[in-house]
C-alpha cells in the first residue's frame, strides 16, 4: 500500500512540475466533456419540453376536422366542405375496434360573455362528458360536467383559468351567474391553469355541455346537419395502433359522408402520436451527432495526453534511466507513467462532469418552472456513463502507450542520454 501511496505521490508531483502544460491538456478534456453534456442535457430539455407540451393537450391524442369532398365521386373539382356529426363519433364508437374513446365537442368564438363585473370574447366549447379523460382539463374549484347538467341540457359552465379572471376580476366566481349571448348560465366549476408562458388559449375556454351547446348555439348554415359538430378526437387501443385506428376512423367517415377514404385531402387530421414520435426522431439524431462529436473531441484530447506524456518520457529519460540502475522495474515505470496519463484524463473528465452539472443546475434557476416552453437542460445518465466510458477508454491509450515507452528504455541508453 506505501509503494501505491509513493507511486501516486510522485505522479501528482510530476503533473505539478509542468503546471501550464498539464493546465491547457487537462482544460481540453474537461471542455470537451462539459460541452458534450452541456449540449445533450439541452436537447434532452428540448424533448422533455415538447413532450410536455403535447401531453397538456391529451394522452394519445388524434384530432379530427371537417374537410372538403368533391361533388360527385372520383372527381376532383367543384369541391365543397362536410361537417362531422354527432352521430358520426357516435359510428365510430360502434365500428372502430381499435379505438378505446371517442368524444366530439362545438367551439364557437362568436358568443359573448358577460358577468356582473366584466365582459369577454373568449371561445365557447360545447363538450361531452369524457371530453377530460382524453383532453386535459383538470378541475381547480368546483365540479366538472355531469350526468345530469347533460340530459336536462343545463346552463351550467366551467370556466377556464384566465376567463375566471376575466369575468370576475378577484370576485368569487362559484355559484355566480354570466350571461352567454344572453342566456343565463351558472357557474359551477373552474378549469386548472393548462400549457405555459404565454399560451393561454386553453385557459381563456368556457366549457358547457354539448347538448345544451346545441340546443342553444348550435352550428348553423347551408347544407349543415342538425347534429353537426366542430371535432371529433380519439384515442387508439395502444400508440402503436394509431394507424390502424385512423384507418378505420377515415373508412368510417368516408362511408357516412360519401366519400372514398384513400383520398387523404378530405380529411383535415393531427396526429398528436405521429408528431411526439417525430419530435422524438430529431431529438435522438441530435442526440446520437453531438454524441458522435463529443466522442472526437475526447479521442482528441486523448491524442493531446499521449503527445504530452511522450515528451514527458523523452524529458525524463535520464530520471528513468536512473531509476532502473537503481532497481525499479519495467513494471513499475510502466505503472508510474500509465497511472499519470489516467489521472490527467480523470481529473479532466471529473471536473468536465462537475462544471456542466453546476451551469445547467445555474440554467435550471433560470428557465425556473418551464414557461418558457421547454423543460430546464439535465445531466442525462446515459449521456454522463459515455463520457466516462470514452476517458476510460481514453486514459489507458493515453497512459498505456508513453509508458511502454518509457518501460522499454534501457538503463545505459537513458543515463547516457543530455
Amino acid at each position: 500500500m506505501r509503494a501505491l501511496f509513493n507511486i501516486l505521490a510522485q505522479v501528482f508531483r510530476s503533473i505539478g512540475a509542468n503546471k501550464l502544460r498539464s493546465f491547457l491538456t487537462m482544460f481540453g478534456i474537461a471542455w470537451g466533456v462539459a460541452s458534450l453534456l452541456l449540449l445533450i442535457g439541452l436537447g434532452e430539455g428540448f424533448r422533455s419540453g415538447q413532450r410536455r407540451g403535447l401531453a397538456e393537450l391529451g394522452t394519445d391524442v388524434i384530432m379530427m376536422w371537417g374537410g372538403t369532398i368533391p361533388v360527385l365521386p372520383e372527381q376532383h373539382v367543384g369541391m365543397h366542405p362536410y361537417k362531422l356529426t354527432v352521430s358520426d363519433a357516435d359510428a365510430i364508437r360502434a365500428g372502430a375496434p381499435d379505438v378505446r374513446s371517442v368524444t366530439s365537442f362545438i367551439q364557437r368564438s362568436d358568443l359573448k360573455q358577460v358577468s356582473e363585473f366584466s365582459s369577454a370574447g373568449g371561445q365557447v366549447m360545447g363538450i361531452e362528458l369524457n371530453y377530460p379523460d382524453i383532453r386535459n382539463l383538470p378541475i381547480a374549484q368546483g365540479r366538472f360536467l355531469n350526468e345530469v347538467d347533460a340530459t336536462q341540457r343545463a346552463q351550467v359552465v366551467v370556466l377556464g383559468q384566465k376567463m375566471e379572471k376575466l369575468l370576475f376580476l378577484g370576485h368569487p366566481s362559484l355559484g355566480a351567474f354570466i350571461t352567454l349571448n344572453g342566456y343565463r348560465f351558472q357557474v359551477i366549476g373552474v378549469a386548472k391553469k393548462i400549457g405555459r408562458g404565454n399560451n393561454d388559449g386553453d385557459n381563456q375556454k368556457i366549457y358547457i355541455p354539448l347538448t345544451t351547446m346545441q340546443e342553444l348555439f348550435p352550428i348553423t348554415g347551408d347544407n349543415v346537419p342538425q347534429d353537426a359538430i366542430t371535432s371529433i378526437q380519439y384515442q387508439p387501443l395502444t400508440e402503436d395502433l394509431n394507424e390502424t385506428a385512423k384507418s378505420e376512423v377515415h373508412k368510417i367517415i368516408a362511408a357516412r359522408h360519401g366519400f372514398n377514404p384513400n383520398a387523404k385531402e378530405a380529411f383535415e387530421e393531427w396526429d398528436t402520436i405521429k408528431s411526439n414520435r417525430m419530435v422524438g426522431l430529431i431529438f435522438t439524431a441530435m442526440d446520437v451527432f453531438l454524441g458522435g462529436v463529443g466522442i472526437v473531441t475526447l479521442t482528441l484530447g486523448a491524442v493531446g495526453i499521449i503527445n504530452i506524456m511522450l515528451v514527458t518520457v523523452s524529458e525524463r529519460t535520464k530520471e528513468i534511466g536512473l531509476r532502473k540502475a537503481l532497481g525499479a522495474t519495467n513494471r513499475s515505470i510502466l505503472f508510474q507513467f500509465f497511472l499519470e496519463g489516467l489521472t490527467l484524463t480523470g481529473l479532466s473528465g471529473l471536473i468536465g462532469i462537475v462544471g456542466a452539472a453546476l451551469l445547467m443546475g445555474a440554467l435550471g434557476s433560470v428557465v425556473g418552472n418551464n414557461d418558457m416552453g421547454f423543460d430546464p437542460p439535465r445531466l442525462v445518465p446515459w449521456s454522463a456513463a459515455m463520457a466516462m466510458g470514452s476517458l476510460m477508454l481514453c486514459g489507458i491509450v493515453a497512459g498505456l502507450y508513453p509508458a511502454r515507452q518509457a518501460a522499454m528504455l534501457e538503463p545505459v541508453e537513458a543515463l547516457r542520454k543530455e
